[in-house]
């Protein structure tokens, strides 16, 4: 055999052999899933609920207009601070005042007439008990003047002049009763005057009173949209009235914010809280929670559900309340802050990164189970009844295997969260990639690279 012949002989049978392996090498590695890995370790973990609001006082008023009028004078600007009692502003009150001198006037003659009539009450009385003493006496006088009479002691005509006497005693006691009835009378309805007086009187002062503003507590005046000469009204029906200045008291500071409806269950009183402000950046306050909303705050209107006439599906927001412990002396109303409350702490606890859990059917394990994975069989013969449930687990390497564990979890932190079954400490676990995670079947080879990813995978996942 000629040499070129060998030689191409040998080169096709290498070739042949060189196919033989590529293809072996191909269908060894075919089904194998490149995979990121963690592993199940012991550390502290920290739940927070985030919400975003705004700064207010805890005690805050609107001091709104109770009278109609001019303002005539403003005795405060906008950033002032006050003290309880402080005149803040007035109302033009001419009429009101001259309402209350007239009304008062009224009430001091009532009491005059009132001193006149229990005046003459007394002098009716005193007449009453001298027209008393007169009747007795000639009562006496009559009783004597018969028994005289019958033993012809006196004459017929200072008889009946005794008798006559008598009888004008009579007549003048029953004049004096009538007049303490009089009396008595006059003594009453001037009493009743002097009651309607008074009631006109807290009248025209409730509204001469309500013509002038005064401080209900010690804070600052934090807005004032009205001038002197402007004209202010009280509110109506459905109108509201203006409105003079707002007062709030800055040594209790809170910052008031909208938590999810699904966070909110964790949310408790006096859980601690962080306060950021974007107006003092790189700063954050210590805060406890000390107000939950029960009513659930529509996010689109900002109304209370309880204010809604038909059912809604959108999303939900509670109101919470977190107290700032040291609040700075520069902070105003309305400032937009960010609470990050802590709603749980576990120390060291088993934890796993939260990228790692994914759910399966529990029909898709039940089917792998039957093939013959004594593996993935176990943890779900008891998992889950019902084939089309679904399970929380993550993905645990096994012989370089990915095997399906159904975990049991507790709190979840930033970035990992508590596991409180279904893994031991040291186990390694599948973290990534996410398209990986979705789509392994339990029981796949798996090739573990755990070098950083590409960037285009990462913006592809």
């Amino acid at each position: 055999m000629k040499t070129w012949k060998k030689v191409a002989i040998g080169v096709g049978t290498a070739l042949v052999l060189l196919v033989i392996i590529a293809v072996a090498v191909h269908q060894s590695r075919k089904g194998i899933v490149t995979v990121q890995t963690g592993k199940a370790q012991r550390q502290n973990i920290t739940s927070v609920v985030s919400a975003s609001g705004e700064i207010k006082p805890k005690t805050y008023a609107n001091i709104g207009a109770n009278a109609f009028g001019k303002i005539t004078h403003l005795y405060v600007k906008e950033g002032d601070r006050v003290k309880k009692g402080r005149l803040l502003a007035q109302l033009e009150n001419v009429q009101s005042a001259a309402d209350v001198n007239a009304t008062r006037a009224s009430l001091e003659a009532a009491e005059t007439d009132a001193a006149a009539a229990d005046a003459g009450l007394k002098t009716a009385q005193a007449d009453l008990n001298r027209a008393q003493s007169d009747a007795d006496r000639m009562k006496l006088d009559w009783d004597r003047a018969q028994g005289l009479y019958r033993d012809q002691l006196i004459a017929k005509s200072e008889y009946d002049s005794r008798k006559n006497a008598w009888e004008a005693a009579e007549a003048g006691l029953a004049q004096g009763q009538s007049r303490i009835a009089q009396a008595k009378a006059q003594k009453d309805s001037a009493d009743k005057r002097i009651a309607q007086n008074r009631a006109n009187l807290t009248r025209v002062s409730d509204v001469l009173q309500k013509t002038t503003y005064e401080a209900p507590f010690d804070g600052m005046i934090t807005n004032l949209p009205v001038r002197e000469g402007e004209t202010v009204v009280i509110g109506i029906q459905n109108s509201p009235g203006s409105t003079l200045m707002s007062i709030a008291d800055m040594s209790v500071i809170t910052a008031e914010v909208k938590v999810d409806e699904t966070d909110i269950v964790n949310v408790k009183p006096g859980q601690p809280a962080e306060v950021s402000i974007d107006a003092i950046p790189k700063q954050t306050f210590k805060a406890v929670v000390t107000e939950i909303g029960n009513n659930a705050i529509l996010r689109s209107t900002g109304l209370a559900t309880s204010q809604q006439v038909t059912a809604s599906q959108e999303a939900r927001d509670f109101k919470v309340v977190v107290t700032l412990q040291n609040p700075p002396d520069n902070l105003r109303p309305g400032l937009s802050a960010t609470a990050k409350i802590t709603t749980a702490t576990r120390g060291s606890a088993l934890a796993i990164p939260i990228q790692a859990l994914t759910v399966r059917r529990a029909s898709e394990l039940r089917q792998k189970a039957e093939k013959g994975s004594v593996e993935a069989a176990a943890p779900t013969k008891e998992a889950s009844k019902n084939e089309g449930d679904e399970l929380q687990g993550v993905f645990v390497i096994h012989d370089k295997k990915a095997e399906f564990v159904p975990v049991q979890t507790g709190i979840a932190g930033t970035t990992d969260i508590e596991v409180l079954g279904g893994l031991q400490e040291g186990d390694e676990i599948v973290t990534g990639s996410y398209k990986v995670l979705r789509t392994i079947k339990p029981g796949a080879s798996v090739k573990i690279d755990n070098s950083a990813p590409k960037k285009e995978e990462e913006e592809g996942n």
